[in-house]
């Protein structure tokens, strides 16, 4: 009984070191020949959005582009966050603490 405690312990503490470690990782993505570029984290916080001014003028077509640079940049942050995975071990790793 005391293992299984231990081992759900274990997993908790190996997620909240995943999620340390997301927060670290970032991605930027862009849209509108790089008129617009968002910048987010692993844990999908935004960082950073840069527009650039000519398009302040014209809002449907900010928000098209908007909606385009995150799709991109969250597109690319899966990316970054499988390699990280792949590198800490992934979930099977973590499966194994709980014998499964």
């Amino acid at each position: 009984m005391f293992s299984k405690i231990k081992a759900i312990k274990d997993l908790r503490d190996q997620a909240k070191q995943m999620q340390n470690t997301m927060e670290e990782i970032t991605a930027e993505g862009s849209a509108g020949w790089g008129k617009v570029k968002v910048r987010m984290n692993g844990n999908q916080k935004v960082l950073s959005i840069e527009i650039a001014d000519e398009l302040m003028s014209d809002k449907s077509k900010l928000v098209s582009i908007l909606i385009e640079a995150f799709a991109d940049t969250t597109k690319n942050l899966q990316k970054e966050m499988a390699g990280k995975m792949k590198d800490m071990g992934g979930i099977q790793e973590m499966m194994k603490g709980l014998g499964m």
